[in-house]
């Protein structure tokens, strides 16, 4: 007997740096999924706060003491979600409950005086299920801290498991065998664009895990960035810095729905726009009888996988 779910994926741009203006755009594009009758809904890397792009685009950003990258911090610390109790999130979380739908979204999470790369998955009458990107890639890790195993877990649904990860989480094989373990149906992956690599990883992982991916990216250009600053309240030396960059789409959405055997059964371009698929979980039973890299397809007796899912604050005690 076929079982069947309908998945959303926003495709949208972020209000970068006013992550209290990005909450209130974000609920509107919620009520669009669940008026088109999905079950779930995923959008991109950080879509609460915006990817930190001048990181990677902006002439400098890297040296020491730049006073635009300094200024940029200093307004993320300020307007980052503080966990998913945080009162701005409270609209969201009503309208998960109302509806029932499953919503997963990244925020930049500030824990204590640091910033993490946060996806949450807010889940009807639960509290959200925070994943905090394990290794920030290459210059992201001027921005943000480390996660750890405390946040490796999956929601059951009642129609099977979701988990997430975030970008290049993708290519870190024992992050990948953790989740496979978990026995995803649904899988969120979260990006800034979906390059052509960045959906080969997300076909790979649907194919090895054995599950539907919801690869989510997002779209940006400068004039983005700018607009999102002067919600924030304005900077002069953020502003500078942010100008620096060519003016210019710099993310390019490509977002895909992506079923357990690698294909694309929904395909997104470089705009704005929501894809709508309807999911045949059954596909997954069908394809475990040639390839369970968690069962059948695996050999325990030869690899075994420690997994530390303590949370590691790095004191313990008073």
């Amino acid at each position: 007997m076929s079982r069947h779910i309908n998945a959303a994926l926003v495709q949208a741009a972020a209000i970068p740096l006013a992550i209290t203006d990005g909450i209130a755009a974000l609920v509107p594009h919620v009520a669009r999924a669940v008026d088109a009758g999905a079950d779930i809904v995923a959008f991109g890397e950080t879509f609460l706060g915006g990817y930190p792009i001048w990181l990677d685009e902006a002439p400098g950003a890297a040296l020491w003491d730049n006073p635009g990258t300094q200024a940029l911090h200093a307004i993320l610390l300020e307007q980052s979600v503080r966990g998913a109790a945080d009162p701005r999130l409270e609209p969201l979380q009503k309208l998960v409950d109302a509806s029932g739908i499953i919503v997963c979204v990244g925020a930049h999470e500030r824990v204590r005086s640091s910033l993490t790369n946060t996806q949450f998955l807010f889940r009807p009458n639960q509290p959200a299920l925070p994943h905090r990107k394990l290794v920030p890639t290459h210059g992201e890790r001027l921005i943000w801290a480390r996660g750890d195993g405390a946040t490796l877990d999956v929601h059951q649904a009642g129609w099977g498991a979701v988990g997430q990860l975030i970008c290049w989480e993708h290519w870190m094989p024992f992050a990948r065998a953790t989740m496979h373990h978990a026995g995803e149906v649904i899988h969120c992956a979260a990006w800034p664009t979906v390059r052509d690599v960045h959906a080969l990883a997300s076909r790979h992982y649907a194919f090895e895990g054995q599950c539907f991916v919801l690869a989510a990216g997002t779209v940006m250009h400068r004039a983005d960035l700018l607009d999102g600053l002067a919600r924030a309240g304005g900077d002069a030396d953020a502003e500078a810095l942010l100008r620096s960059i060519a003016d210019a789409q710099l993310q390019f959405g490509g977002s895909a729905i992506i079923a357990p055997d690698a294909s694309v059964i929904a395909q997104a371009g470089d705009a704005e726009e929501m894809l709508v698929a309807k999911l045949d979980l059954a596909a997954i039973g069908r394809g475990l009888t040639a390839l369970d890299t968690d069962g059948h397809y695996a050999r325990p007796d030869i690899f075994e996988l420690t997994v530390n899912r303590r949370a590691t604050p790095g004191i313990v005690g008073g």
